[in-house]
């Protein structure tokens, strides 16, 4: 596990881009944290970093954006209006989650993750007991974003293929 410490919305914002250069087809990123704490703009730099000119959104209403133009194309799911894994699915968004074929980046990683998952004081809040598909080995980097100030982000994630 590692923490990165950002002090404003452009070293997030270059993190991502790190992240973006260093991703290979098929990577599922997980974003978790409260609103407003730099999950937009970490997927921005990440699309940067792809090579993609895509002016990025919250998908938050669409739960779906698709960006192209880089390296591999970009999905980028927002799952804050959905409860739990059944919802994700019934929205037909498993597909992005366990078998990508580009990058996929999900905010509120959360609500796809099985009941009994933690990572580093992340606890899921859904009920669905299925947990036997491909989760959370589909992630291939899972980060939690947390708020130190206004202006500082503590980002501490893991990589499931390190």
């Amino acid at each position: 596990m590692d923490t990165l410490i950002s002090r404003s919305p452009e070293e997030t914002f270059a993190i991502g881009e790190r992240w973006g250069q260093e991703a290979q087809r098929g990577w599922v990123i997980g974003l978790s944290g409260d609103l407003g704490t730099g999950k937009t703009q970490l997927v921005k730099g990440i699309a940067r970093g792809l090579g993609s000119p895509a002016r990025v959104h919250s998908p938050t209403f669409a739960l779906l954006h698709e960006y192209g133009g880089g390296r591999w194309a970009l999905f980028h799911l927002d799952l804050y209006r959905l409860n739990n894994r059944d919802e994700v699915i019934a929205a037909g968004l498993e597909e992005y989650l366990v078998n990508s074929s580009g990058i996929t980046v999900v905010e509120w990683i959360e609500r796809w993750l099985p009941e009994s998952f933690t990572f580093h004081g992340l606890e899921t809040e859904h009920r669905t007991p299925n947990i036997e598909r491909r989760t959370p080995n589909s992630v291939t980097r899972l980060a939690r974003i947390e708020t130190l100030s206004e202006t500082e982000r503590r980002i501490t994630y893991e990589d499931s293929r390190a």
